[in-house]
């Protein structure tokens, strides 16, 4: 078994938030955590007890300073970075209550295909491929 299969994942709860122009939200990760500066979508930990979508309203609301309203499961990824192995629980959000704040001092960016942030964290790359397949976009998702 390889070290990567015995490393337990970490579920993690993520909103891909989309506007009625259909572009989606990314934030920057912040001062002090792991990969700060880089752009991803926001979300954060499953709290013992909690589901997804419960997960997901309390991040949003602690990040961002807002209240989701339906919040439709994705897709799944597994991520294996150097410091953590994540189970990543991608959900769409198109609909929110409240001004977006960045509580964290985070920055964002609404965003379309190609991307022109920069740098993207590596666990958004999978979501911005999702994105191209079923908008049909062809060349990179990104910079990088």
């Amino acid at each position: 078994m390889s070290a990567a299969a015995q490393r337990t994942p970490v579920d993690v709860a993520v909103g891909v938030l989309i506007d009625a122009e259909g572009r989606f939200l990314l934030t920057s990760r912040p001062e002090g955590k792991v990969y700060a500066g880089y752009w991803e979508f926001p979300g954060g930990k499953l709290e013992a007890g909690e589901t997804v979508a419960q997960a997901l309203e309390r991040e949003l609301h602690e990040e961002l300073g807002i209240h989701v309203g339906t919040v439709q499961p994705w897709k799944i990824e597994l991520m294996d970075y150097t410091h953590a192995r994540v189970r990543l629980h991608f959900c769409k959000v198109l609909d929110w209550r409240g001004a977006l704040q960045m509580r964290e001092g985070q920055h964002m960016a609404w965003q379309g295909l190609p991307v022109q942030v920069a740098p993207v964290l590596p666990g958004t790359i999978p979501v911005l491929q999702w994105f191209a397949a079923e908008r049909g976009f062809a060349g990179a998702t990104h910079r990088g």
